[in-house]
């Protein structure tokens, strides 16, 4: 038996010495990535001729952006020689109403909300003796969602973008009140001028997506605008604090303002439809069709203006300031004379440059003074836009009687300021809801 197992120990032996080496169980274990020389050969040359391509296209680009810095840096605008033109010297010399100072609008298209908040801040001081700042984000929040709302409910036929009438927000104040400047401005943390660029890129953006998806769900929709307008503009408040009370904005509107919506007329004076009757004001901006303007003859309705004017009320007005005669630097409105002679400003020449469009209604502008230089009536404008800050009075403009009649489109006015001239109007009717 030992002589056995004496055997197979050393038979054993044997084989474990001549048998194969076998391999010992694989270990995990990271080692240098190796790249294939010839990949990385042609991935270099690859860069290489990116690199050329980008400095070329690189070098075009800059010589691109250097030309149009030049172009603007030579651009020129058509003015002319006012040296002869005596206008009034400064603020002093007009006869005003109450107004709060000058407000930017900045990059906005929102001067209907400014000219025509600033009218009903002068309203609410004439008819209460309270100077109230109000805010002019509230109304263009709501003015937003009510375009998109047409928007979805008309299925795409148009979208207005910034841009609409300073009946806007007499149709906006009926809907969802007013607000003080205090508790609502638009801004958000930070800001400090307001910038609706993105904002309305974003929606229109949106309801582009809307109509190309055919997706008319308008609950839903109109959620995701006012998803865009709180992130942008900040929530409009439900209630908030005035002087130690609590306020819904329409109770801020009844209680505080104290004013009578219905007591606002929009007057125009066209061609386009017979004169002492309403009709519409047939300009983009009006873009919820609206038919209750009063139309006048120019004679009446300029005349009329400047009553109202010397009669302590203030209107706002809209029409077109893309004139060589609008000059901010020099802080005038005017119409020169190589523009049209002076007396050949009537109702023909106005109504022929606004059916070709060289009038066109692109501005809102508050009329809060008036007075007469050289036997001619001068007004004193307060405007939000940029051009009425290049000159001496930050914020406002001289206007002559000429541009006034040829340019300003239509204003907007307490209706006791016009109670004679309305009563020819067969059925005087209210702005729409």
């Amino acid at each position: 038996m030992r002589k056995v197992l004496i055997v197979i120990v050393a038979m054993t032996l044997i084989f474990v010495m001549t048998a194969p080496a076998r391999a010992q169980n694989d270990t995990v274990q990271y080692i240098p990535k190796y790249y294939d020389p010839v990949l990385e050969e042609m991935e270099k040359n690859t860069d290489s001729l990116k690199s050329i391509r980008d400095s070329v296209t690189g070098a075009i680009r800059k010589h691109q952006t250097d030309v149009k810095k030049e172009q603007k840096k030579n651009k020129r605008e058509l003015r002319f020689d006012v040296s002869g033109i005596h206008t009034p010297d400064s603020l002093g010399a007009f006869s005003r109403v109450f107004h709060f100072p000058p407000v930017a609008q900045y990059r906005t298209g929102t001067c209907w909300s400014f000219s025509s908040t600033s009218f009903i801040e002068s309203e609410v001081y004439r008819q209460t003796g309270r100077k109230i700042k109000l805010s002019e984000m509230h109304t263009v929040y709501y003015e937003y969602l009510a375009k998109a709302r047409r928007f979805i409910q008309e299925r795409g036929a148009e979208w207005n973008g910034e841009g609409s009438e300073a009946n806007a927000l007499i149709r906006m104040m009926k809907q969802h009140g007013a607000v003080p400047l205090s508790a609502y401005s638009g801004l958000r943390p930070g800001e400090t001028r307001h910038d609706h660029t993105a904002l309305a890129a974003e929606i229109q953006e949106y309801l582009n997506f809307v109509k190309s998806h055919d997706y008319w769900d308008e609950d839903a929709a109109l959620k995701h605008v006012r998803l865009i307008l709180d992130t942008r503009l900040g929530s409009p408040p439900a209630t908030f604090e005035f002087e130690g009370r609590t306020y819904t904005p329409t109770k801020f509107l009844s209680d505080v303002l104290k004013i009578d919506l219905n007591d606002y007329v929009d007057v125009i004076s066209t061609l386009s439809f017979p004169y002492y009757t309403q009709g519409p004001y047939e300009v983009p901006d009006n873009w919820w069709y609206d038919s209750t303007y009063y139309n006048l003859p120019l004679d009446k309705w300029y005349s009329s203006l400047v009553t109202a004017i010397r009669s302590g009320y203030s209107a706002e007005l809209a029409g077109d300031v893309s004139e060589p005669g609008w000059y901010g630097q020099k802080d005038m409105d005017v119409i020169p004379e190589f523009d049209i002679p002076q007396t050949s400003i009537n109702a023909q020449s106005r109504e022929f440059r606004f059916y070709n469009r060289t009038t066109t209604d692109d501005h809102g502008i508050h009329l809060v003074g008036c007075t007469i230089l050289d036997g001619r009536d001068w007004f004193l404008i307060k405007d939000s836009g940029r051009s009425a800050r290049h000159g001496r009075f930050e914020g406002y403009f001289f206007m002559r009687d000429d541009y006034l009649r040829l340019k300003m489109l239509g204003y907007t006015v307490h209706r006791d300021a016009l109670r004679d001239v309305l009563a020819s109007f067969p059925r005087p009717s209210q702005p729409k809801e």
